[in-house]
This record gives structure tokens, sequence and C-alpha cells, in this order.
């Protein structure tokens, strides 16, 4: 293993703080190859009418560099 960046994101979901972490690490593979793993640094909630609506986790997404 060489180099590793770590990117911030924020990931949301109707439905949970984990889907909403799986939905980061499914946008970020879009562009970003070699992600090796992520951190979740913080969990919070949207709430409308006393209900959670949405949920979000702010990650920290470790991908090895690859060098050209």
């Amino acid at each position: 293993m060489g180099v590793i960046i770590v990117r911030e994101m924020v990931g949301t979901s109707p439905k949970s703080w984990s889907d909403a972490a799986r939905q980061a690490v499914a946008t970020a593979s879009r562009t970003v190859r070699n992600i090796r793993s992520i951190e979740v640094v913080k969990s919070t909630a949207r709430v409308e009418n006393g209900e959670i609506v949405e949920y979000h986790v702010d990650l920290k997404i470790a991908f090895e560099y690859e060098a050209d």
C-alpha cells in the first residue's frame, strides 16, 4: 500500500444512518477508485413534525492514491 488520501463528505438517506453511509460510498465510488475505508465522524438527522425525515452522516473516506 502506498499513499492514502482522506476526503470528507456527507451522506443522506430517508431510511437510516447506515443507509446514508452506504449512499455516500456508492456515490463516491462512481468517480473514486481504491476506496479502502470510511470513518463516520458525526451522525445527525433532520426532524419535521416530531419525526425524523432525513438522516445525515459526516464521514471521512480513505482511498489509495493511484499514480499515473
